[in-house]
């Protein structure tokens, strides 16, 4: 089984099942299909809480890549197919940034698209710049689409 963890303000779209994904960089082990994977808030620290209850099953494990730059996120390429705006919109959304779900909580991240709200994430977080090259992992809660 493996484990990931989020930030705070993932928690309660990973809860109404509106996060459903991960982006994560490079690793000895990712889940697999199938296998159920287990989702924390706070991993590795005292305040550690695991956000669901029952594990969700993974449903992918995918080779991605982000193009981006200071404050933009310019396509993203899965498993060799490339999303260019729209898609890169939506998968920014899905991911999580969605300025309806994000704002509220994450209030650094105030963009009108979940796309730069992504990026600025990323600037944050990642000290790399250009592409970046890993894993998305994505899961589903049983019984629910």
């Amino acid at each position: 089984m493996v484990a990931y963890s989020f930030k705070k303000f993932f928690v309660p779209q990973i809860v109404a099942c509106i996060k459903r994904q991960t982006v994560r960089a490079d690793r000895q082990r990712h889940a697999q299909p199938g296998e159920p994977v287990q989702l924390y808030q706070g991993m590795r620290t005292k305040h550690c809480q695991k956000i669901l209850a029952d594990d969700p099953t993974c449903t992918a494990c995918e080779h991605i890549v982000i193009e981006r730059t200071p404050g933009a996120i310019l396509w993203i390429e899965i498993n060799g197919c490339t999303l260019k705006g729209d898609e890169v919109e939506q998968f920014a959304r899905d991911d999580g940034f969605a300025p309806e779900h994000i704002t509220p909580l994450a209030p650094h991240l105030d963009s009108h698209q979940a796309m730069t709200n992504m990026a600025m994430f990323w600037d944050l977080t990642h000290d790399r710049r250009g592409a970046f090259e890993g894993r998305l992992i994505r899961w589903q809660e049983e019984g629910k689409q």
